[in-house]
């Protein structure tokens, strides 16, 4: 039932009550347990690289092969082995201070957590999330995105090749399906998505008080201080602007550019360019925008900006025409948009940057905290002071500085959101807590 594609409200429900069953029925699982249960995901991914690989390659049209072996495979294989070797640490109980008796925090696993992932790194999604889960000790059902057929079955007939129905269960479906799955009664649920439906999941999930993390996402703002190494600065940025074609909940959104260096920041990112994809139309390793609904709304706030004044740099080194591609979308640079365009107001997730100009640290500060907060923030420079200043007067899921995005590749560090960005986080220790219930403990003297 796991993998089939006409799953009802009540199928779900049915898998739910049979984990719930099987959870309570015995002792939670112990640390040797945990760590076989990670096992046997880590010789999924190991088995079954090349599978994933073209699965996703499937689902996009084109895809960076590379990207999907270091975001599905690599980066989630590492996240369980280092889940593998720590959590008999993190499942001992810690002592608290107390003036009599004894006093500690005893980590119980919740139950039945629920995890529904996005389609633009899914593997990365489902395997990250299940590492926290299993480590905590509960059963798992995961939801993945319809945007990914190819990869959602593929996932949900691993998954369903080395756990029975009531460790770990994959439901696939479209958004009815995944409407019904936030409507059950897990003990928790982690969702990824966007802001407008994180909205929707919450309402749902409140009907039966589950305990929710959202990651959604947001504008990442990204600044380059007088005081960088500007070429460096420049280039990684870009790099990381065309990762997966700008589809990643962690992209630098848009960037602050010293007014007087933005000639000097487009003529980088056209080398840049020029270097990492020579050519678009037919190179594989320039990732396609995921469908036609996506494609469609990227080219129309080109559109909009085009008509609106604003200054377009395509940086398409060979001058090809993209139109007959699949839903590729040219590298374009959008010179100081008015915030009022919907490339300013919406999370872009495509690969279109911004350039925002400024004069001083302080209105671009004022920018950002005039805006939702966002999932990641981006400094670049080497002035202590400006770097201090930013991390106190601005508040974001995470930071990377002289950086983009790596924060969120690093496995000791919370990764979440804020505000609008979402709420509550995993990875890590931080995973294994977050799908643990930290139960207070006093022995009277």
């Amino acid at each position: 039932m796991s993998a089939n594609e006409h799953v009802s409200a009540a199928d779900i429900r049915t898998i739910l009550d049979k984990q719930r069953a099987a959870f309570l029925a015995s002792e939670p699982w112990s640390a040797e347990q945990r760590i076989e249960l990670i096992g046997r995901a880590i010789a999924l991914l190991a088995e079954n690289e090349q599978a994933i690989v073209d699965a996703l390659t499937a689902d996009f049209g084109h895809r960076n092969a590379m990207f999907s072996r270091g975001s599905e495979v690599l980066s989630p294989l590492a996240s369980l082995k280092q889940t593998q070797a720590e959590l008999a640490k993190w499942m001992q109980p810690e002592a608290r201070k107390t003036e009599a008796g004894e006093a500690w925090v005893q980590y119980q696993p919740l139950g039945v957590v629920g995890i529904v992932t996005a389609w633009n790194v899914p593997g990365n999604m489902v395997f990250k999330g299940l590492a926290g889960a299993l480590a905590a000790g509960n059963r798992v059902m995961i939801k993945p995105s319809e945007f990914n057929p190819h990869t959602s079955a593929l996932i949900a007939k691993l998954i369903a090749s080395v756990y029975a129905e009531d460790e770990v269960a994959v439901i696939t479906g479209g958004p009815e399906i995944g409407q019904a799955f936030c409507s059950m009664p897990f003990d928790h649920l982690l969702f990824t998505g966007a802001t407008s439906i994180g909205k929707h999941v919450l309402r749902a999930a409140a009907e039966n008080l589950v305990p929710v993390t959202l990651e959604l996402g947001g504008k990442s703002p990204t600044i380059i201080s007088r005081s960088a190494d500007f070429q460096a600065a420049a280039s990684k940025i870009v790099v990381g602007k065309l990762l997966n074609a700008g589809q990643l909940c962690v992209a630098p959104d848009y960037v602050f550019v010293p007014e007087e260096s933005v000639e000097a920041f487009i003529a980088i990112a056209k080398a840049v360019v020029a270097k990492m994809f020579p050519t678009l139309k037919d190179n594989p390793e320039y990732t396609s925008v995921i469908n036609t609904r996506h494609y469609e709304r990227l080219l129309g706030y080109l559109d909009e900006a085009h008509e609106a004044g604003v200054e377009l740099t395509e940086l398409n080194p060979a001058g090809e025409d993209l139109s007959q591609a699949h839903n590729k979308i040219v590298p374009t640079l959008l010179r100081n948009p008015g915030d009022h365009l919907k490339v300013m107001q919406d999370e872009i997730f495509g690969p279109l940057l911004p350039i925002k100009p400024y004069k001083t640290i302080d209105e671009v500060l004022a920018f950002i905290n005039a805006r939702p907060r966002p999932l990641g923030l981006y400094w670049f420079g080497s002035d202590a002071a400006e770097e201090a200043l930013v991390l106190k007067r601005t508040t974001s899921g995470g930071v990377t500085l002289n950086g983009v995005m790596s924060h969120a590749g690093i496995e000791s560090l919370p990764f979440g959101g804020v505000g609008a960005s979402g709420m509550g986080n995993y990875h890590g220790i931080d995973g294994f807590r977050t799908f643990s219930h930290a139960k207070a403990v006093f022995r009277a003297g």
